[in-house]
């Protein structure tokens, strides 16, 4: 990425060298996106992705119906149905971004 610089970084399920990128991104000015909200929180710009919480939830669901004796293979195959829009505004100032207030005002959590 540094002999052929990116105009920004979408980093989808991966969390490996996550502060690794996050360096890379400040230090380059670079816009970056993630899945998850608890990476905008340790210092990504934004992201868009499943609510963990929920999901874990509704993954514990389906291993009280395994121990309650269902069979796996009987079980609904499930997708996410609440996700989250979570920004950084400490993140945008200091990539020198003035993020639009209808964007701020669809997120589910600013940081700021």
């Amino acid at each position: 990425m540094t002999r052929s610089r990116p105009d920004a970084i979408l980093m989808v399920s991966t969390v490996l060298n996550r502060k690794r990128v996050m360096e890379f991104a400040v230090n380059n000015r670079l816009p970056t996106m993630y899945e998850f909200g608890f990476l905008v929180r340790d210092g990504g710009l934004i992201s868009y992705g499943p609510n963990l919480p929920e999901t874990g939830r509704r993954v514990g669901a389906l291993v009280v119906r395994i121990l309650r004796g269902a069979r796996a293979a009987d079980l609904p195959l499930e997708q996410p149905t609440h996700f989250e829009f979570v920004v950084n505004l400490k993140t945008a100032k200091s990539l020198g971004l003035d993020l639009p207030p209808a964007l701020l005002s669809r997120a589910d959590e600013v940081i700021e």
